[in-house]
């Protein structure tokens, strides 16, 4: 099963570009993890799926297994390489999910790479939360999530959106899917907090185009384990969901995710 679901990744449109990187980008890794161990993980996912990148190399939270991010699913790989297994790890003695923490952190330290100038930025004066919001200009949850935007502002929530347009980068044929190209349009636009909120009226944007962080944002969103939009994230690395209210979303940001 789980060689099939790697495998899947591979062929899948919305992996595509991840499993096409090039894949001696040294991983994330804990100083507890030898590089001898980082190179026995890679070889071991590496026998899944030739071409899967492995981001995050760390131990797991259970004794004899790494605990490995690639191609946005998180794996733990037994330390004599020979097994694997994909799912969530609890802690009974806590009550908690610990694979959680470990994605949380390492979508925080993802995120923070991004610069502000290549976000869409919607945010009162003086914030008391931050969001980062995968989103697609044409999805309705996206769109009716955007209509919340001045009452999320008005509760001290700023909004800073990230490209991830659901059809992919390319069709089938190669070409660039009409919402990737819509959304750089949005991207590339002289006042793109305008364009922005006009495509998600239905309003498509003034073709154009520039050096843009559209497809670098998709597959980061891949990366981090984004499978459809909206996709929210606290400031501290924590998924608080889809389409939510904003009194939703503020208790969400007050419990911590």
């Amino acid at each position: 099963m789980l060689k099939k679901l790697l495998l899947a990744l591979c062929i899948g449109g919305l992996s595509l570009a991840v499993c096409a990187a090039e894949n001696d980008a040294a991983p994330a890794t804990s100083p507890a993890v030898t590089p001898a161990a980082q190179q026995m993980v890679r070889q071991a996912i590496k026998s899944l799926a030739a071409n899967v990148q492995v981001d995050s190399i760390e131990p797991a939270p259970m004794p004899g297994f790494y605990q490995v991010i690639a191609a946005g699913q998180m794996l733990y790989v037994s330390t004599d390489g020979k097994y694997a297994m994909h799912g969530d790890v609890i802690d009974l003695s806590r009550k908690q999910n610990v694979s959680d923490d470990a994605w949380a952190r390492f979508r925080k330290a993802e995120l923070a790479k991004v610069p502000a100038s290549e976000r869409i930025v919607f945010a009162p004066p003086n914030p008391k939360y931050t969001i980062t919001v995968f989103t697609d200009v044409n999805c309705g949850f996206c769109r009716a999530l955007h209509e919340h935007v001045a009452a999320f502002n008005k509760e001290g929530i700023a909004v800073e959106y990230l490209a991830w347009p659901r059809e992919g980068l390319v069709t089938t044929a190669g070409r660039p899917t009409p919402t990737y190209t819509e959304m750089v349009s949005v991207w590339c636009a002289k006042d793109r907090k305008a364009a922005f909120t006009a495509a998600k009226e239905g309003h498509a944007p003034a073709p154009a185009t520039c050096a843009n962080p559209v497809k670098d944002q998709f597959n980061l969103g891949v990366k981090l384990g984004v499978n459809g939009t909206p996709a929210i994230y606290g400031p501290d690395g924590r998924v608080l969901g889809g389409y939510v209210t904003p009194e939703q979303l503020l208790q969400a940001l007050r419990q911590g995710g």
